[in-house]
């Protein structure tokens, strides 16, 4: 039986661990407005204090609603909420690129979807080591991907793939909502629909798989052939995300 206050206190107790034996001072995360960043929020805010913790909305052609939801959350746990638009970053980037040739909606749009978050975590990164300057104490980033979004590869290299610190990467979207509730995350945020902000399309849409389903696959939980063919195939064409090829003379 899982038991959300139970894994809490040992995310909480393996934050601060990391913090001390590391001699840090705070986090620096981008608030998307879902529930996976609003539950490491909520996480490291428990255990450092919300003085130490930075979140950060990051529009870029999204919608509205995101950064509304993002401000909720903030207000929720009382930490520091910025904004750094980055449509004008977004846009001036693609006009360098429309220069070099005439691409077809089809034939960018998987790099347009993909830039967006390593934009993000430029500007993160950035932040972090800015706050470590003037606060006196080292910031670092954290992740917010969970167990389901990693088995199939569903994140972007260079962006929501790079951080310092994971807290959810080993729960499923049912356990992060049950974490969540237990720590109150309001109820719009904790079970809206699983979206990356930026394509228009909910994650399962994308993946052509629901996230409970990817959780039964990974509990060895009985499905169709289809269905665990196709968790499989997204699986395994997702190694090349986690391992780079080092060539050794």
């Amino acid at each position: 039986m899982f038991n959300p206050k139970e894994e809490s206190e040992k995310i909480v107790k393996f934050i601060r661990d990391y913090y001390k034996k590391n001699n840090l001072k705070g986090v620096v995360l981008g608030i998307s407005g879902g529930k996976d960043s609003a539950v490491v929020a909520a996480l490291f805010v428990k255990a450092l204090g919300s003085e130490n913790v930075l979140g950060v909305t990051l529009p870029c052609h999204s919608e509205v609603t995101d950064k509304n939801d993002a401000k909720l959350i903030a207000d929720t746990y009382n930490f520091e909420l910025i904004n750094i638009d980055l449509t004008p970053v977004f846009d001036s980037f693609k006009n360098e690129i429309n220069k070099l040739g005439n691409y077809s909606e089809s034939e960018i749009k998987n790099s347009d979807i993909n830039l967006k978050p390593r934009l993000r975590m430029a500007s993160v990164y950035y932040l972090a080591a800015l706050y470590s300057s003037i606060k006196g104490g080292t910031y670092i980033v954290a992740g917010t991907s969970n167990l389901c979004e990693l088995f199939v590869g569903y994140f972007t290299k260079g962006g929501d793939s790079t951080y310092d610190i994971g807290v959810l990467n080993n729960y499923t979207v049912s356990e992060v909502i049950q974490i969540g509730e237990y720590l109150g995350v309001p109820d719009k945020v904790i079970h809206k629909i699983p979206s990356d902000g930026l394509s228009g399309l909910s994650d399962e849409d994308k993946l052509g798989v629901k996230y409970s389903d990817i959780a039964k696959y990974i509990n060895n939980e009985k499905l169709s052939d289809e269905v665990s063919n196709k968790i499989l195939t997204l699986h395994n064409n997702s190694h090349h995300k986690f391992n780079v090829p080092i060539y050794k003379k």
